[in-house]
Formats: C-alpha cells, sequence, structure tokens
C-alpha cells in the first residue's frame, strides 16, 4: 500500500506548487525507481483535467551512456527533453536513485561535456521559468540508496523527506502559505538593497544584487522548499568564500570548495578533495564562472546534512551560492550549461549585512531590523 504521504504529496505538488488546472499539459519525469511516485501525481493530474505525458529515466542506461559515447555522442542535445519543455505547461519531476555513487569513477571531462549537451534543454527551461510561462516543481522520492547517503534507514528517511516537506501536518498547504508571508517580509526587505556582505569562517564576499528581484520559495518551485534567493548582478561582487559541506555534482564530491571572486568572476578555486572536477565545471563555459544565484536557507526543520542539494541548500542557518546559469525571474543575465549549488554554513558566527545593516546573525534573521 502506498505511503498516505505520497498522496499527500501529489495533491500538493499538482493543486498547490504547479496549480494544474483543465487543458494544461503536464510532463512528469523520474528514474524508474521513483514511479510509485510518478503514479500518484498522475493520478492527481488527470483528475485536476490535464493532459499528461510520462518519461522514465534508467540509471543503467545513463550509465551505459556516460561510458561508451564519444565527445559528440555526449554534446548532442537532448531532443526528448528539449521537445517536451518547449511544449508544456507544467513540468513535475522527482529525484530518487538506486546508486548515488554511480558516476564515481566516470571521467570528469565526459561529465563536463554531458553537461554541455543539456545547454539546449536547460535555455528553455530558463528561458521559460523565467517569463512564467513553464510552471515547474522538483521534489524528492526516498530511496534506499538516497537513505544511505543521509546515513539514515529508510523509515527514517521517509520520515526526514515528508516532515520536511510538513506532510505530517493535517493541512500541509495551509502550513505552506504561513511560510510563504512570514519570508516575504524578507524579500521585500532585500528587494530595496544594492549589496550582501557575507562574513563567515573563511568567508568575507561582498556580492552586488542592486536592481535584482528576491524570490521567495514558498513550496512552488522546490519542494520541500525554505529559501529566499535573488540572481547577482554580473560585476560588482568581490571577494572569498568558503564552502562548508561538500559539493556534490552527479554524485561526484568536491571537499573544502574555496573560491576567490573579482568582479564577479571567479578567478582562483581550490579544493582538498576533487579539484579537477571543480576546474572541469568552471570551464564548462563562460558563464561557469560567475555566480548564478545567492540564496537564505529559511527550512529550520532540516539541520542535517544529507548530501542532497534540494534539502541541502534550505537548512536554516546557510547560506548557498550556485555556479552558472542564473534565473531570469529575479533579473539574472548569466547563461551556462550549468548552475550548481554550494553551502555555507552561517550558524556560528556567520553575519550579513545588507547595503551596511546586520540583519542577519549566527544563522537568523534579526527580527527587529523590520520593526
Amino acid at each position: 500500500m502506498a505511503d498516505p504521504r505520497l498522496n499527500k504529496l501529489a495533491k500538493l505538488l499538482v493543486n498547490y506548487s504547479t496549480k494544474v488546472k483543465k487543458g494544461d499539459f503536464v510532463f512528469v519525469s523520474c528514474e524508474d525507481i521513483a514511479s510509485p511516485w510518478m503514479a500518484e501525481v498522475v493520478k492527481e493530474a488527470v483528475k485536476a483535467g490535464a493532459h499528461v505525458e510520462t518519461m522514465l529515466t534508467c540509471q543503467e542506461v545513463q550509465e551505459q551512456i556516460l561510458k561508451n559515447a564519444t565527445d559528440e555522442q555526449l554534446l548532442e542535445e537532448h531532443f526528448i527533453l528539449k521537445y517536451a519543455l518547449e511544449k508544456a505547461d507544467v513540468w513535475l519531476t522527482a529525484w530518487g536513485t538506486k546508486n548515488t555513487r554511480a558516476n564515481s569513477n566516470i571521467d570528469s571531462n565526459k561529465l563536463q561535456l554531458r553537461s554541455k549537451g543539456a545547454a539546449s534543454w536547460r535555455k528553455i527551461y530558463s528561458s521559460r521559468m523565467g517569463d512564467g510561462s513553464l510552471r515547474w516543481c522538483g521534489t524528492q522520492y526516498p530511496t534506499y540508496a538516497d537513505a544511505q547517503e543521509a546515513n539514515m534507514s529508510l523509515s527514517e528517511y521517509e520520515d526526514f523527506v515528508y516532515g520536511a516537506g510538513l506532510l505530517d501536518k493535517d493541512d500541509p498547504i495551509a502550513e505552506w502559505e504561513r511560510i510563504s508571508s512570514q519570508q516575504e517580509r524578507w524579500v521585500k526587505y532585500l528587494d530595496s538593497k544594492k549589496q550582501l556582505h557575507i562574513i563567515s569562517e573563511g568567508t568575507d564576499i561582498k556580492v552586488n544584487i542592486e536592481g535584482r528581484k528576491w524570490i521567495n520559495c514558498d513550496g512552488r518551485v522546490n519542494f520541500p522548499d525554505g529559501e529566499i534567493f535573488t540572481s547577482p548582478v554580473d560585476i560588482g561582487t568581490d571577494g572569498y568564500i568558503t564552502f562548508s559541506f561538500p559539493g556534490i555534482y552527479m554524485g561526484k564530491e568536491i571537499e573544502g570548495i574555496k573560491l576567490y571572486v573579482e568582479n564577479g568572476i571567479v578567478v582562483k578555486a581550490e579544493a582538498k578533495k576533487g579539484e579537477d572536477l571543480l576546474h572541469a565545471l568552471l570551464d564548462i563555459d563562460e558563464g561557469a564562472k560567475k555566480f548564478g544565484e545567492v540564496a537564505i536557507g529559511t527550512n529550520y526543520g532540516i539541520q542535517k546534512f544529507t548530501r542532497n542539494m534540494l534539502f541541502d541548500e534550505k537548512i536554516g542557518g546557510t547560506v548557498h551560492f550556485a555556479i552558472g546559469d542564473s534565473m531570469p525571474e529575479a533579473g539574472g543575465i548569466n547563461k551556462s550549461a550549468i548552475h550548481w549549488d554550494m553551502l555555507c554554513d552561517m550558524r556560528n558566527g556567520g553575519k550579513i549585512y545588507a547595503d551596511g545593516e546586520l540583519f542577519y546573525e549566527n544563522g537568523k534573521f534579526i527580527e527587529n531590523v523590520l520593526k
């Protein structure tokens, strides 16, 4: 029997996150292991009157492509995904895999080329998300592999995943509407600011946010959610930042990342482990050396690092930066084949200033600032 929380999740994704309506073309995709999630989502979308198309991927097949494809084949655009995203009104996807370390021994250059091959669909996705013509939401389906990565049993991980989304509450939608209202206050505060100054252990960076819009992440794009973000201006960001947790890219870990930034461009990058992959990612294209996102995590129900950025970037008391593709809805103009998040812990002495005013300290907003 399906976990009742899975049906709650499907109803929330369809009726709250993406507001599926009669006549919508809804595209649903995930790995084959997450097919129970797909079945619940498709049921709810069809009940809402949508036309639904699906795509199941298979990790074993993707492994054969990465291991055996030529450079030319890896650079080929993803035709089915590109076409679906050109046509869909809604895209719902779930992460969840059989083996989180399947790509551990894949050459970094092959991963880089595969990312470049995704540029065509990423461009469509970014543009349509920016102009509002595509409603997308991604979520997590609990699997043994993801539970193991988080150092939990499957039942513990299911409780973690569904609890982080407040799906254990009687009315999860009402809970997310309340969170949306709370976060909106800080979005409005930051919308008028020109510069962030972020200070933490190994970090002292000034970020140009002048004229950029802050986005309230309240369960309508990622789920579970809990962050506010914007896209920095391409120039005017300077300093250095050390990321407290490993960066995870296609199942491969990069530890001890430190980036040095001059006028918006990463000019030096170091890592204690996986530095070759770090440099390969930064060299994907011109846009990969710039930041596409700066964000503050607000979900204090998530406190444990699980090696899954869907949750980790939301950890209450952290900030994260993403190199690469920016968000047009926030005013971002940087384009890249990659959008890769890295996480910085602010809970032990971290401070953030906005135009010189301290508004965030030790991992929490200073409420008096808004009074």
